[in-house]
Parts: C-alpha cells; structure tokens; sequence
C-alpha cells in the first residue's frame, strides 16, 4: 500500500466535513488538516496544566493516539511518525484529548511517564525559556531560562541518534 492509500484510508476513520454548524456543534470527529496534512496539536500536563510542547499529527498520528492513549506525532523535521517516547521511555500517556471549535487544533492533556520530562534538549517542557518584551532596539539575548536544571541528559538518552532540531 502506497503512504497516499494508507493515508486515504486512515482519514475514512473521520467524519467528511459537511456543514459548519456539524463541524462546531456536532458530535463526529471531523478533523480539518492543513495542506501538509497535519493538525497543530498543544500538549500540556494534566496535573499542572503547564504546556509541555506544541507539535503537529498527521491522520495517522490522530488514529493512534485515540486508538493507543499516547500520543503519537508527525516529526515534521524527521518526515515520519513519531511515538512520543518510544526511545527515551518518557512517553505521554493521554488522560484528556480535546478539539477545538472548528476541529483543526488539538490539545493533550498528558502524564508522562518516567520523570515527567517532554523536551528533547533535556527540560521538563519545551517552553524552557522566556522572551523579554520591550523595545527590539535593546540587544539579542532576549531569552532567559524559566527551569533551572535539566531532567535528564539527552546524550545519555538518545545516545548517537540525530538531533531533530533544524537550523
């Protein structure tokens, strides 16, 4: 099977998106993905609701996630689907999943299993640093930490596995 029919056919798995007032008030799942076909999706901790990370799920990420209880994404920087947690153990395990009013964004709301970490740099979130508002004529360094340590050592994790950050 193609990734095309694959894809042609997990997307059966939703409503067709007939009418807005089916998307906004209806009860079928009715997911509207963007070009690429992938869907934003917020991920943040059920316990403190603090954000962890923001990524994006293709049809079949949305499938397995529903499916399995963790999440699954669409690693746009890898081009493949990605099972959050699969190498380092700290997989995401969804206590809530939620969509927003006209159904093309997600949000979970996640355990993470393990030490509670979601970030591949080693923090407990992605959000890890702050922006300093103020006039963009005062300097660069604009950003400064809102964690103090990391939770774990990325090397030690992931070992030789490449880096999914891209310049």
């Amino acid at each position: 099977m193609t990734a095309f029919e694959r894809t042609k056919d997990v997307l059966q798995s939703f409503a067709p998106r007939v009418s807005v007032n089916q998307v906004e008030e209806g009860r079928q799942l009715s997911p509207r993905f963007d070009r690429d076909g992938l869907i934003v999706a917020v991920t943040t901790d059920a316990a403190s609701g603090e954000v962890l990370m923001v990524g994006a799920m293709n049809a079949e990420a949305l499938v397995l996630s529903i499916e399995t209880g963790e999440a699954h994404y669409w690693s746009r920087s890898r081009g493949c689907l990605w099972h959050k947690g699969a190498t380092s153990g700290l997989i995401q395990r969804i206590v809530e999943m939620r969509i927003d009013d006209d159904q093309d964004a997600i949000w979970l709301r996640v355990a993470v299993q393990g030490n509670g970490a979601s970030c591949h740099v080693g923090y407990r979130s992605c959000f890890y640093r702050f922006v300093a508002l103020g006039p963009l004529s005062t300097g660069h360094e604009r950003l400064h930490y809102t964690e103090s340590h990391k939770v774990f050592d990325p090397a030690a994790v992931y070992g030789t596995a490449s880096n999914p950050s891209r310049l």
